[in-house]
């Protein structure tokens, strides 16, 4: 299939790659120049504009927008319902918020185009790993566009079936799931970055106790001198608690053991916020999501190594760079 990028940023330049790998045509637009170029360099078309940009691919065309959840993404959504035509497709790929999605989908149904919202996971490995897709939106697009979310997610790999699914057909063992009607995806994608939250906390909690486990405050027999990273190693291979965020954070301390490259002042990209006000609309309690985002608040004044842990984490997984 034909697919047109907006955004070759950190993950959009490498979705083009892996659907390129995947037998897909793409062009790329970026307001950096450089970053059409470089794509361009790796077998992609790139484009100059919008316009161009949406000059360049055939009906029904096929618009991947992976910018900033926001303003910019407002901008971009807008600026291409000026441009498409009736069943045209639009994805919004980025962390934006849902009830947003849901507006933006009632407005290009308007104008017969339809709009997906589709929560993307991967971060700077999707190209290698692939990316683990939560689609919203009309059906009938959503299955016409499968070949390239497909492509895009990891497929089943060597990931056993989770037992007493034998009979159940449907895309999630491949890594993409069509969630239900537009907002679905960028709310189920809200959620899997609450849990996100709440999981990294425990892991950089966990870390930090281990490593003042030689305070003077502690009787002498009761003081460890322990080895960190050979802790988060040990942990990886059979242990209850082994998880990708697990395999990131011993890397982080093999790279750094002291995490001294990182002051832990930890930002959040809005979704754990979200996360706490859908609970709060749901009356959901939410006592570890809400605890782990108030923690990220309070990492700006006061940092532990346990922030420096969740920072370490983010760099791995996404890219994130600390706020100096």
């Amino acid at each position: 299939m034909q697919l047109g990028m907006v955004g070759l940023g950190k993950m959009g330049a490498n979705m083009v790659k892996r659907l390129m790998a995947g037998g897909h045509s793409c062009v790329g637009f970026d307001v950096n120049m450089a970053s059409v170029e470089n794509l361009k360099n790796e077998g992609a078309q790139g484009a100059t504009s919008l316009e161009e940009l949406v000059a360049m691919l055939q009906p029904p065309r096929v618009l991947w927008c992976m910018v900033p959840a926001g303003d910019l993404t407002e901008k971009t959504v807008m600026a291409l319902s000026e441009l498409l035509d009736k069943d045209d497709i639009i994805i919004d790929g980025g962390n934006s918020f849902y009830k947003d999605g849901v507006r933006r989908g009632k407005t290009l149904a308007a104008k017969g185009i339809h709009y997906l919202d589709v929560g993307t996971s991967g971060g700077v490995w999707g190209l290698e790993r692939g990316y683990c897709l939560m689609i919203g939106g009309p059906k009938q697009a959503v299955q016409l566009l499968d070949p390239i979310f497909k492509t895009l997610a990891p497929g089943k790999g060597e990931i056993p079936l989770t037992p007493g699914r034998d009979n159940l057909a449907g895309t999630s063992e491949q890594g993409y799931l069509h969630c239900g009607s537009v907002g679905s995806g960028h709310f189920v994608k809200m959620i899997h970055n609450g849990i996100e939250y709440g999981m990294m906390k425990a892991y950089a909690e966990g870390f930090d106790i281990m490593r003042n486990a030689t305070s003077t405050n502690l009787p002498e027999e009761h003081r460890y001198d322990l080895d960190l990273t050979e802790i988060a190693e040990v942990w990886r291979r059979g242990s209850v608690i082994e998880s990708w965020l697990l395999d990131l954070t011993a890397i982080s301390l093999v790279e750094d053991p002291d995490l001294s490259g990182y002051t832990g002042y930890v930002e959040d990209s809005g979704e754990g916020r979200w996360t706490v006000m859908a609970a709060v609309e749901e009356a959901v309690p939410a006592h570890v999501l809400t605890a782990a985002l108030y923690s990220r608040f309070r990492s700006r004044h006061q940092n532990t190594f346990s922030d420096k842990i969740i920072s370490a984490m983010r760099k791995q997984f996404g890219g994130h760079i600390e706020k100096k």
